[in-house]
């Protein structure tokens, strides 16, 4: 299936749900966000994986996240071109490291938590301005910031699963009969299953241990 741009995929949803009513069509930017919300956080797709770096300063135990932050993979410090993996910790564990409110444990950190929706707590905390390196899942842009004729990987790349998870939302604003938005939830979990079996299995199989003709020595 060809790929949708935003206009595209707009009058396919009012296609196949057979609707133009002026408050659906104004709100077929929150059904489509919804649908890719759908997507995000039913599978991790390498290709919404991003490394920054970013500096602690001395003394500061916190450690800004970038404004697409979803969740980590790995926060390292790079220390004499060497780098140094933190280990992911609760919040309540950070404190109990540091246990008064003054002072601090100085050190090349440790460990990090997501203390709040900005930022990191990192530990010990550190005495020096050290580099740190973070890998995470991000939050790609939204068809909806794309324009008429624009599109994005989950447009292109996915787009039956798009088309269903945004149709499953559609069903539910429109309150169709539930056996139809059933129907369509499930044509969503059927995409996305094999979304996730080509992008998953893709990125942990190695094509010469898995994939290439054997041929025997003699």
């Amino acid at each position: 299936m060809a790929g949708f741009t935003y206009s595209e995929l707009k009058t396919t949803i009012q296609n196949y749900v057979d609707s133009s009513e002026t408050t659906f069509v104004n709100t077929l930017n929150t059904i489509i966000e919804q649908g890719e919300e759908r997507i995000l956080k039913g599978v991790w797709l390498d290709n919404f994986k991003k490394n920054v770096t970013g500096t602690a300063t001395s003394g500061t135990p916190y450690l800004g996240m970038p404004t697409d932050f979803l969740a980590p993979f790995s926060l390292s410090v790079i220390d004499s071109d060497t780098y140094y993996f933190l280990n992911l910790k609760q919040v309540s564990f950070m404190r109990s490291y540091k246990p008064t409110t003054t002072g601090s444990v100085t050190g090349r950190p440790k460990y990090y938590a997501e203390f709040d929706s900005d930022s990191f707590i990192i530990a010990p905390t550190p005495d020096s301005n050290y580099t740190f390196e973070l890998h995470y899942f991000y939050r790609p842009a939204s068809l909806t910031a794309a324009g008429d004729s624009g599109s994005t990987w989950l447009s292109t790349n996915a787009p039956i699963a798009l088309l269903y998870a945004c149709l499953t939302e559609a069903s539910i604003f429109l309150k169709m009969d539930p056996a139809e938005t059933g129907l369509y939830n499930q044509r969503f979990e059927d995409a996305l299953a094999r979304l996730k079996n080509t992008a998953e299995g893709a990125g942990t199989q190695s094509q010469y241990r898995y994939d290439q003709v054997r041929i025997p020595t003699t």
